[in-house]
Order: structure tokens, then C-alpha cells, then sequence
């Protein structure tokens, strides 16, 4: 196997020389394999960086040097040798860069004194190359052994379990590897958590919610062996745990009720269907590998036309929803319309490369990558395997991409619903102008016999007709107009009978089946407009064309080229070869990605911190072979995403307390060596979620269209529907409860965020979110001392303490910490919360109206206090 990969190395490098002569090696060539300094590896990158893109990836090479090839360099450009080797002071390079003139001011940043060093000392030392350089090479990115030797270009290779000194703190086999760094370093793991810390962790991270104290009694008193293995079980079973995980998913995939781009932020009206998609697939605990490739290619894996489609099938294109969840302007008449359309593209692409790939894919849109091994063709082989179905030439606007999800059976019940309204209505109308007929007949017989003959012959003429004889009756007896409209001023029960018939046909309508539609991504075979890569990105400049494929630096591990049409299937196939090729169990970045964002989740910290990008600018992983464990573990358990999820919450790694260790902290003052717990904050989505469930308010109503979200008298965006007919804004209609539903199901509008969100840190869609980050500034405090949100929770929670334990304050105060910390207060704390609540109640009642209950008021103050402390507010 070793054999055919080095065999495949060489026709992949071969492939990207072309069919240059490989030329003997000349008297000034040095070739060291084992050299100190190497352009390959230590040179090549840092000018890759800095220069590639002026000096020698485009078809013009500035000033003529071309810096790809030790060869080239001697040989130089407009301004003679670039370096002569073994002479730093007679090499012209090096007194460019030292000047600072290279790389040119706004290309690039400049080098730092530890590069300059770098490949001055490279010189000096005859600037010895790896091996033989072709003499010629054509313009762009080449594509080295070296290149391909990056940690995540490797294969993944399942590791041996290493040893440790101390077996017994092992759990999990996870352990073992995390123990063995620790050991390393001179430490352990800290001990485990105790019960009440650990459910209030699983709680958190399975649900988003905190345990309840019932909960937290019975699991604290299960003296089985097994009992978090059975706890876990439970918190994974619940449906709760899709609700928290879908939220992590919807990060990265961009998920949004609103269409971005411009002001008016469109909603979308279908999107919700993907979120319940996701947060169903998390519960049922769908195969990752099925997940991925029902969002990539769902509708290639249902035969069209998509009319009556059972409910797998319409699943699976709900799933493309994902394909649709980039920021999207082409509904608006304002913009660019062709650069609108390719910007809608390009999100897509970086969505698809970030939450997949974890790759920084999209900084090759304009050029070679300055930093991975990415082409600029890579960039567009890749953006060619969904230009089928977001074909910028053949663009399809949201609202022509939806499909109705009306089957046969609804149209014919829908046709014999309206048939059968319109029966009723067309009744109506015989009545109505039965009514009308007889009124017309009493106002008539108010009239002369003379008058009545000019206003009969008159009826039946259009006003503009009339004589002016016939116009002067009518207006001199205006009663004779009878309509429709003003039926009800002459025969008040007539117009009754009319209305009630208009209402049942109203009612009836109401019966048909209504109609929803699927916000889905599809194509069909002949959606085949040929790729281009674009001049520096620009959509006017095309180049040359190319064919579907994945990145090319991953060809010596898995076959990259894609199928330009499947005859097999209906569109062109490529997105679910794609998809298939991703999770074929051979690929050397999905698993590890995957695998890496669930450690992060449940950890705090990935053991790569730059969960979307395993590029050279990304931090190198700080347990390789712990990830490559992981990634290997979970393709071999069939991407079972709560098996794993399980398996890393079993492990001592995961049930650890927080350490209290001086010496372990100050040498990990950032828990890379998770040898402790970590600290963790809790979302802005969390924190709301867990007040309403403390509070006792939490609607638990799962799916659906999302919760509305509309400016409050003051501009901040809080959840309610607007009562635009009131006449004044902040005027709010009655919601029934849906206000107080979880936070997944609120809607996400691009120019709305809701402001309890936004002060902490809730993320912006532009276009996903590839990793949240935490803050700790003043708007949080005054948004918990001062937020109508926590106000109101704070005294319903009180509200409901003085319900279930009346006038018992040391019960009240009991339940209170268990509720919102998962303990009881200690005997301190208990004395000090007595106290605050008499003085409190003495403060308020001198202040208070004749309607407030000082009381309540004090209790409700005490559970503000708790719901804005950090122990309620960080996980342990």
C-alpha cells in the first residue's frame, strides 16, 4: 500500500510539471536531500506567500523573474540573477527584501527578520534544492511532495492506543492519548467531577437546558456502576438534544429566515422546514455519511418530477435546503444583477469547503491560494460541481427555486372545496340581486308613474349613456342606485343573509388542504453550462474552462475527479459523487473536521482551534493522533453521531472538575492539554432557553414556522408580531405562547438580530459562522439588570416559588439554587439570601403601590440575582 502511494505521489507531480525534460544537474545546482535549509521546504513557502502571485502564477511575470524554481532565481529576471548561491551580499533578492521593496507595498506583508534570515542563511549555503528542478514550468500553482506531506493531506491511519503510567484513570480509550501528553508534561488528570457538576455539564451540552432538581436527586442517589452511561442515554434520546445540536449545525451552514444582501432583508419563507430537518435527523440519529450527502444531493437521490412524493423523499429535498442558505440579493432589482448572482455562488462554495472541508477554499477565488496548495482551478473544479444547479447564466430566482409540495389528492379536494364555495357564492349572487330587485321595486313605487318610466328605461343604461332627462331622475332620487355595497342601508336582514353566505364560503375555503412548499436546490442534466475560472474573480473575465472535481492536493488519498454527467440519473450526478466522495471513509478531511467540532462542543476547545481551516494557517493539531483515533472511530462506527457523541462523554477526559492544580495551570493556562474541565460559557440562545425553562415558562413545542421578530417603541428587535393596523409601532398582537418557545425556533433575520442575542455574541450569517466567539462587556450586565426579558422571567420564577412553597422563605431560597445552579446553597449563603430578602422587602414596601406585593418583589430580586451570576451563566 506504502508502494502505490509514493507510485501516486509521482504521477500527481508529474501531472502538474506537464511534460517538461527533467535537465542533469548543472555545476551550480546543489542538491542536499537532507539539507538544513531546503527551498522546498523552509524557502518555497515563505516566497509562495509573499510573491508567487506576482512572480510567477500569472501568465505575466512581473519584471520577468519567476521565483517558483531555485533554477529560475539563478537565472533572474529583467534586472539579472536574483540570488547567486553561496553569496547572500551579491544577491540582488535579498537586497530588495531587505529593503522593504519587496514584496511592493499593498501586495502583501512585508517579511519578518526571521525570514529574511531564513533565506539569507539558504543562500549562503548555495541554496541547496531537495531534487532536480525541471527546466521549464508553465504559469500557476506546482503542486510538491512537500505540499502533500501537511498533517491534514494525510491518509487517516488509525493510531495504537499509547501507554500511560496511571491505566486505572483510564475510561475510555480517548484517555489514553490525552493521559500520555499529560504525563509528558509531568501531570495527570484532575479528579473526577462530582455528580451534581457533571449532570449540570451533560444537561448543558445535550439539551441546553438545566436539570431539573429531580433530575439532579436521582441521579446523585443511582450508586450503579452505570448510571451516567444510563443518564447520558436518556439525555440522548430526548428530543431536546436534536434542538441544542441542530443549533451548532445551523451555525456553520448559515442558517437563516432572511434573504441578506439588502435592507429590506426578504424573508424566507420555506427555511424553517431545513432547521426541523436537521434538528429531526440529529434525533433519529441519522448516519453523518446519509446526513451530508442528503444536503449536498438530496434531490439527485429522488426521481422527478417532484409530484406526489412520500416522506422520505420529500426529506431528502428539504435537505438541499442547506445548498440554498447563502445570502442571496437576486430578488432585488437594485443590484448587479450578474454579480449578485456569482456572490450568491461563492457563498455557497464557502459554506460547502468551511463546514466540510474545513478548508479556506474560498481565498483561491481570485488567485492561487498565497498560503494552502489550492489552484485558482481548483477553486472553480470545485465551484463546478454545483454551477449546474446554481447556474448563473440560467439563474433561477428564490421564488421560481420552490416546490410545491400539493399532490394530486389535495388539488382534487381542493377543486371540490372550491367547487363547492363557489356553489354557494354563485346562490348568493341570485339572492343578492333578488334583494336588490325588490328594493329597487319599493324605492320605484316612490316615483311618479311618469318618473318611474324614465328611471325603468334608465336602469339598464351606463350612467355616461343616460340622457340628460334619465341622469336627472337619478339624481333626484339617489335611493334608486341600490348596489351591492349599499344593500344594508335599505334592507339591513337581506344584507345579514348575504354575509352569512359569504362567510360559509369563507369557512369552506378554509378546509382545503393547505399548500406548502419545499425551498429545495435542484437540476436537471441539461444544466450544463460550461465552467470557467475567472480572471482575478472577475465573472467578465473568463479563462479557460474546466470539469468538476474536489482539491487536487488530496489525489495521492482519494480519487478527486467527478463525473461530468451520470447517464444513470436524471441531473448530472455530480454533487452526490461529490457528497460520496467525501463520506467514502477514504477522504483525510471529513471525519477529521466532523470529529473535531464535536470535541470542540463538548470540550471547549477543538484539538484543532480553527475548526474550518486545517490549512498552513491554521493551528496544527494538539493531539494528531487523538483526532486521527477519533476520525477513524467514528467511520468505523458507522457515523454514529450519538455513538460518538457518548463515547467522548464516557471518558475521564470529559468528567474531570475543574483543576485546582497552580502548577498545571500556569504551564496550561489555555487547557490544551485538557488536563481540567473548561470553563464554558453558555450561548446567548442557551442562556434565554434556560431562564424560560427555570422561570416555569418554557413552551416546549417542537417545529414549524419561526417566531416573529419586530422592533420594540425604543428600535430594539425583541420576538413579537406587530400590529400594524393599531396605527402606531410597538403595538403588539397576542402571541398564545409561541414568544416562549426555545431560541432554535426564533427567527434568524439578517438585519433583525434579537437583542438579547446580539449582547451576547449571537453570531451573523455573512455567510455562516464557523466558530462562535465569547465576550464579556457592560451591555451584558445591563441587559440582565434592566431587560424586560429578565425582569419578567425574574418574577414569574418568583411567582411560581411563592405558588409551590407559600410563606417557607428557606424552601423558596432551597429550591431557588437548585433550579438555577443544580445545589443547595450552603449555610452562608442560605443566611445571606434570608437576610437580603427581609431588608429588601422592608426597602420596597415603603416605595410600593398599592398593587404591588413587596414580598414577591424582594424574591423576585433575588432570583434576577441568581439568573444574572456567573455561576449561572458558565458551565463547570
Amino acid at each position: 500500500m506504502r508502494g502505490n502511494i509514493i507510485i501516486m505521489k509521482s504521477l500527481i507531480i508529474a501531472g502538474f510539471l506537464g511534460t517538461c525534460l527533467i535537465t542533469p544537474l548543472s555545476a551550480e545546482e546543489t542538491i542536499v536531500p537532507e539539507a538544513e535549509i531546503s527551498y522546498e521546504k523552509q524557502i518555497r513557502p515563505i516566497l509562495q506567500a509573499a510573491c508567487f502571485h506576482c512572480h510567477g502564477e500569472e501568465a505575466e511575470v512581473d519584471g520577468g523573474l519567476d521565483l517558483r524554481l531555485r533554477r529560475f532565481m539563478v537565472q533572474g529576471g529583467d534586472s539579472g540573477p536574483a540570488i547567486v548561491p553561496g553569496k547572500p551580499d551579491e544577491s540582488y533578492l535579498l537586497d530588495r527584501i531587505a529593503s522593504g521593496e519587496m514584496p511592493p507595498s499593498g501586495s502583501g506583508h512585508p517579511l519578518s527578520s526571521e525570514q529574511q534570515d531564513l533565506i539569507t542563511r539558504w543562500v549562503a549555503q548555495s541554496a541547496p534544492t531537495l531534487r532536480s528542478e525541471p527546466e521549464t514550468l508553465a504559469p500557476g500553482m506546482v503542486i510538491l511532495p512537500e505540499d502533500q506531506e501537511w498533517w491534514s493531506y494525510q491518509p487517516v491511519t488509525r493510531p495504537e492506543l499509547p501507554d500511560v503510567r496511571k491505566p486505572e484513570l483510564v475510561e475510555q480509550p480517548i484517555d489514553r492519548f490525552v493521559l500520555h501528553k499529560l504525563e509528558e508534561a509531568g501531570f495527570e488528570f484532575s479528579p473526577l467531577a462530582d455528580r451534581k457538576t457533571l449532570i449540570r455539564r451533560a444537561c448543558f451540552d445535550l439539551w441546553g437546558l438545566p436539570p431539573t432538581p429531580e433530575m439532579v436527586e436521582e441521579f446523585v442517589k443511582d450508586d450503579q456502576p452505570d448510571a451516567w452511561e444510563r443518564l447520558l442515554d436518556r439525555l440522548l434520546a430526548n428530543d431536546h438534544f436534536g434542538e441544542r445540536w441542530a443549533r451548532h449545525w445551523l451555525d456553520v451552514a448559515g442558517y437563516a429566515d432572511s434573504e441578506g444582501v439588502t435592507t429590506t432583508d426578504p424573508e424566507r419563507k420555506w427555511a424553517w422546514q431545513y432547521r426541523d430537518y436537521v434538528i429531526k435527523s440529529l434525533n433519529k440519529n441519522k448516519p453523518y455519511d446519509l446526513f451530508v450527502q442528503e444536503q449536498l444531493a438530496g434531490d439527485e437521490m429522488v426521481s422527478p418530477p417532484y409530484k406526489n412524493m412520500p416522506p422520505d423523499a420529500i426529506e431528502k429535498l428539504i435537505a438541499t435546503g442547506f445548498l440554498r442558505m447563502a445570502p442571496d440579493g437576486t430578488m432585488s432589482k437594485q443590484l448587479d444583477d450578474d454579480l449578485t448572482k456569482n456572490e450568491v455562488v461563492a457563498d455557497t462554495v464557502e459554506i460547502v469547503s468551511s463546514i466540510f472541508l474545513g478548508l479556506t477554499v474560498e481565498c483561491a477565488q481570485c488567485h492561487e491560494h498565497r498560503y494552502d496548495p489550492i489552484p485558482q482551478a481548483d477553486y472553480y473544479r470545485l465551484r463546478a460541481v454545483f454551477e449546474p444547479a446554481l447556474n448563473w447564466k440560467k439563474w433561477k430566482t428564490p421564488s421560481q427555486r420552490s416546490i410545491s409540495l400539493y399532490t394530486d389528492e389535495d388539488r382534487a379536494k381542493a377543486a371540490t372545496i372550491e367547487a363547492e364555495a363557489k356553489k354557494i357564492l354563485d346562490e348568493r349572487l341570485v339572492k343578492q340581486q333578488e334583494f336588490i330587485d325588490r328594493n329597487y321595486e319599493k324605492e320605484l313605487a316612490k316615483l311618479t308613474e311618469a318618473e318611474r318610466e324614465i328611471a325603468v328605461a334608465a336602469r339598464e343604461i351606463a350612467e355616461k349613456d343616460r340622457t340628460p332627462e334619465q341622469k336627472e331622475i337619478y339624481k333626484k332620487y339617489p335611493s334608486l342606485s341600490i348596489t351591492a355595497g349599499s344593500l344594508y342601508l335599505y334592507d339591513k336582514p337581506a344584507a345579514d343573509e348575504l354575509k352569512k353566505m359569504a362567510d360559509a364560503a369563507a369557512e369552506l375555503r378554509k378546509t382545503k388542504p393547505e399548500e406548502f412548499f419545499v425551498r429545495a436546490l435542484t437540476e436537471t442534466a441539461s444544466d450544463l453550462t460550461p465552467t470557467f475560472v475567472f480572471n482575478r474573480g472577475d465573472h467578465q473575465q473568463p479563462k479557460e474552462e474546466v470539469k468538476p472535481a474536489g482539491l487536487s492536493i488530496l489525489n495521492h488519498v482519494v480519487e478527486s475527479q467527478i463525473p461530468d454527467n451520470d447517464p444513470a440519473i436524471p441531473s448530472t450526478g455530480r454533487r452526490l459523487a461529490f457528497a460520496k466522495q467525501l463520506t467514502s471513509g477514504q477522504h483525510p478531511l471529513t471525519a477529521r473536521v466532523f470529529a473535531n467540532r464535536n470535541w470542540l462542543h463538548l470540550l471547549g476547545r477543538g484539538i484543532v482551534i480553527t475548526p474550518s481551516d486545517f490549512g498552513r494557517l491554521g493551528t496544527p493539531p494538539s493531539h494528531p493522533q487523538l483526532l486521527d483515533w477519533l476520525a477513524d472511530e467514528f467511520v468505523q462506527q458507522n457515523w454514529d453521531i450519538k455513538k460518538f457523541i457518548k463515547m467522548v462523554m464516557l471518558s475521564h477526559t470529559y468528567q474531570q472538575a475543574l483543576s485546582t492544580d497552580t502548577a498545571y495551570l500556569t504551564r496550561d493556562p489555555d487547557i490544551a492539554l485538557y488536563g481540567s474541565a473548561r470553563l464554558k460559557r453558555i450561548e446567548a440562545e442557551v442562556l434565554r432557553d434556560m431562564v424560560l425553562e427555570i422561570s416555569g415558562n418554557l413552551n416546549e413545542k417542537m417545529y414549524g414556522p419561526p417566531v416573529p421578530v419586530m422592533s420594540d417603541p425604543v428600535g430594539q428587535w425583541v420576538i413579537g408580531i406587530e400590529n400594524l393596523s393599531a396605527g402606531r409601532p410597538g403595538k403588539v398582537l397576542e402571541m398564545h405562547g409561541e414568544d416562549l418557545r426555545r431560541s432554535v425556533y426564533v427567527q434568524v433575520r439578517r438585519t433583525r438580530p434579537l437583542s438579547i442575542f446580539e449582547v451576547f455574541d449571537n453570531p451573523r450569517m455573512e455567510p455562516n459562522c464557523e466558530l462562535r466567539s465569547f465576550s464579556t462587556v457592560a451591555p451584558q450586565s445591563l441587559m440582565l439588570m434592566n431587560g424586560d426579558f429578565i425582569m419578567q422571567q425574574a418574577k414569574d420564577f418568583a411567582s411560581l416559588l411563592n405558588t409551590e412553597y407559600k410563606e417557607d422563605n428557606p424552601q423558596k431560597i432551597n429550591q431557588l439554587w437548585q433550579r438555577v445552579y443544580a445545589r443547595l446553597p450552603d449555610q452562608s449563603e442560605l443566611a445571606d439570601a434570608q437576610q437580603f430578602l427581609v431588608e429588601q422587602q422592608e426597602t420596597l414596601a415603603e416605595r410600593a403601590g398599592k398593587d404591588d406585593d413587596p414580598a414577591l418583589l424582594a424574591l423576585a430580586n433575588l432570583c434576577q440575582i441568581l439568573l444574572s451570576s456567573n455561576e449561572f451563566l458558565y458551565i463547570d
